[in-house]
């Protein structure tokens, strides 16, 4: 009788242990993370993020792995060397972040929150890369560079804007970004030199704000009316800038051979800053393609490829050939102002230098 008791009670207990274990929160279970790093660098880096050699992802890796490394291994989080290239390949063909991830296996919103992390770490870098000549002879430098092109004497950085096209933003504030070609866009401020070097960008304004109110407010103009650069020097930019006494623009009618030579060498030299937005949207077609983040992280990753625009430029890496046409717009009309009678005076004297120069 104890014996059969005792069956009974040693059953029960197992079935109750059997009905806890059931009912016990699985346990959860985390893929391993593949590493590009281990297969196909090269093809990876050359390929695909934009010719970047693996000297210059060194570099780059050097710089920013202390913002974007995870400070503990849970979940198996992403390394930094692979977090950068998550960020690089949407840099480099501008797809949707849903492709990225399926390439590597992780998902979209782990490579949105990558993406916004390193692009936010790589736009710190901008006090390193991106700078005006802040000296006398940093400032003489870059006048020779540009005097070389064609006899354009005192000029400082060639200036434009360019829309870099982005995706519909909320209807509250959407109308704001439509540029007047149609589409939703930021209009990017970039000031150059004769090298192609990006000393200076502003990426917050919408695209439907015109050229030269994104001058006007901007902290370089303010600079320039204080004579930090210097009494002597100028920005040279289009029709769309209004003459003033540091920015050199174009005429809009030539009536004499020294108008004639002063038009051609302006165009010349402002030629540069074409250039740049072609190298700089062809080294990372997101740019060109569409940025489909939140606008911060838009703003971020505009002024993060500048950024590796301009070491890439530091590491002599090899560009891409610019094959987008140059389109001069140097006969944009704009409005006559008094104000602006300084800068037609000091235009005017330079156009007879220019003339005697290359007479």
């Amino acid at each position: 009788m104890s014996d059969s008791s005792e069956i009974r009670t040693s059953d029960s207990d197992d079935e109750f242990i059997m009905d806890m274990l059931y009912h016990l929160p699985r346990p959860r279970l985390f893929r391993g993370r593949s590493n590009p790093l281990e297969d196909l660098m090269t093809l990876i880096l050359n390929a695909v993020l934009g010719r970047l050699s693996k000297e210059s992802f060194g570099v780059l890796m050097h710089l920013i792995v202390q913002d974007v490394k995870h400070e503990t291994k849970r979940n198996v989080a992403l390394s930094p060397e692979v977090q950068v290239l998550i960020t690089l390949r949407y840099y480099a063909t501008g797809t949707f972040q849903a492709v990225i991830g399926d390439h590597i296996r992780v998902n979209k919103s782990t490579v949105c929150r990558t993406i916004k992390r390193v692009s936010t770490a790589i736009a710190r870098l901008y006090p390193q890369f991106i700078n005006m000549p802040r000296t006398a002879h940093e400032r003489s430098i870059v006048q020779t560079g540009f005097y070389k092109t064609r006899n354009f004497p005192r000029v400082i950085g060639a200036i434009d804007c360019t829309h870099i096209r982005i995706q519909s933003p909320n209807s509250d504030i959407g109308e704001r970004f439509r540029n007047r070609k149609g589409y939703f866009s930021f209009n990017v401020q970039v000031i150059c030199n004769s090298n192609m070097e990006i000393m200076n960008i502003v990426s917050r304004w919408p695209g439907s704000v015109h050229d030269s109110t994104i001058f006007d407010n901007s902290l370089v103009r303010a600079k320039f009316e204080n004579h930090e650069y210097g009494n002597n020097v100028f920005l040279i930019g289009d029709g769309g800038y209004p003459c003033r006494n540091y920015l050199m623009t174009p005429l809009l009618n030539t009536s004499t051979q020294a108008e004639e030579n002063y038009q051609r060498a302006h165009i010349a030299t402002r030629n540069v800053i074409e250039r740049v937005f072609g190298v700089w949207k062809r080294r990372f077609p997101v740019l060109a393609v569409g940025i489909r983040t939140q606008l911060s992280t838009s703003m971020k990753t505009i002024v993060a490829t500048a950024v590796l625009y301009n070491m890439l430029l530091q590491q002599r890496d090899e560009m891409p050939h610019n094959e987008e046409p140059i389109r001069p717009e140097f006969l944009h009309e704009f409005n006559a102002n008094p104000i602006r009678q300084t800068g037609n005076l000091v235009r005017h004297t330079l156009l007879e230098r220019l003339a005697i120069l290359l007479a």
